[in-house]
Order: structure tokens, then C-alpha cells, then sequence
């Protein structure tokens, strides 16, 4: 299958999603070692037919939702997300995961969030970006903060996992706090000033 590249970095890109992906989310999701950290997919069931379903709906509604994908081997490596998109006060919340384990902790995720937000920043004009994690979810975190997220939060014993409470980590990055990545390369060099 031909995959659209909208953002392009170094290890993976942003591909609009097809419905052929509803196989691989379901499954990544189904994995408890990937839909713990997430929140609210930890106790959702999904199906295949179901998840297809709801990429239909991205697909048409034109929603800001992303397989993200491996640069070299074109297959699926995980989502991202904008949602809750704000135009009036021009924010939204991100959500991404890389559902192939074995590429935990080589830069995919922390690729794919600085496109997201490229995405967000400098084609939709948005002001602010929010997330949320788990204080369990270091992995999270150092990504986020490398990125230059700060920490504007935390709600105490938000999460109830397996008998015990969990905080959660609210964290946020401005506009003015990133530098694109992408989105950059492609804006016109030689304006001639009159």
C-alpha cells in the first residue's frame, strides 16, 4: 500500500491513516504494555471492525490523526494526534503512541511529537499544545521535556490501575518555546523587500 508522507523527519514520517491500519491499532491497543500508560484505552475494547469504523471517521471528517510510520520500511510504528482542537484560543491536546515495542526508546516517539507539533504550530497556527501522562510513564515525560513541554500540573491520585492510584502529569509548550523541524524547510527563502 502507497503511504502519503505529510511530515517527513529523519526515522519516520506522518501518514494520513487508511482503513488497512485498523488491524495494527487494534492490536497495539489491545497490548496492555501500550494502552496502560494511555489512560482511557486501558479499560476500552476494541475490535477491527469497530476500529475501522472510527478511521472512516477520521478519514472523512478530516481530523488531525496520524499512522506514524517508519521511514525506511514503510510499516506502521504507531498514532498521533491533535484533539480537542481550540480555534478560538488556538490550543489542543496531543496523543501519540509507538505501538511496535522494539522500537521503544530510539527516538521514534520523540520524532513524532516534534512533527505533531510542527503540525499543530505551523500549519494550523495553534498558540499552545497540552498532554497528559502518568507519573509512572518516565518514558513519557523525558520525552516531552527534551521537546521543551513543561510541567503546568499534576492531579493527585487521578488514575486508580490495578487497586493503586496513580497521578497524573499535565505539561504544556507555546508556539514561541518551539522551532520546527519540517514546516520550515518548505517556507520561501528569497522574499525580495521593496
Amino acid at each position: 500500500m502507497a503511504r502519503i508522507r505529510r511530515l517527513v523527519g529523519e526515522k519516520c514520517y506522518l501518514s494520513p491513516p487508511c482503513v488497512e491500519d485498523a488491524e495494527v491499532w487494534t492490536a497495539w491497543l489491545c497490548d496492555p504494555d501500550v494502552a496502560i500508560p494511555l489512560g482511557d484505552e486501558a479499560y476500552g475494547v476494541y475490535s477491527v471492525e469497530k476500529m475501522r469504523e472510527e478511521i472512516g471517521g477520521i478519514i472523512s471528517g478530516q481530523e488531525p490523526v496520524f499512522t506514524i510510520v517508519d521511514l525506511v520500511t514503510d510499516e506502521p510504528v504507531g498514532r498521533g494526534l491533535l484533539f480537542g482542537v481550540n480555534a478560538v484560543d488556538r490550543t489542543a491536546q496531543l496523543g501519540l503512541f509507538i505501538g511496535k515495542k522494539e522500537l521503544w526508546d530510539q527516538g521514534y516517539g520523540t520524532e513524532a511529537v516534534r512533527l505533531l507539533l510542527d503540525y499543530g504550530f505551523s500549519l494550523l497556527n495553534l498558540h499552545a499544545v497540552m498532554l497528559g501522562t502518568f507519573a509512572f510513564n518516565r518514558r513519557a515525560q523525558r520525552c516531552y521535556e527534551k521537546i521543551g513541554f513543561r510541567v503546568i500540573g499534576r492531579r493527585r491520585q487521578a488514575r486508580l490501575l490495578g487497586g493503586e492510584r496513580h497521578d497524573a502529569i499535565l505539561m504544556d509548550i507555546l508556539a514561541s518555546e518551539f522551532e520546527s523541524p519540517y514546516v520550515q524547510r518548505h517556507l520561501p527563502k528569497d522574499e525580495i523587500e521593496s
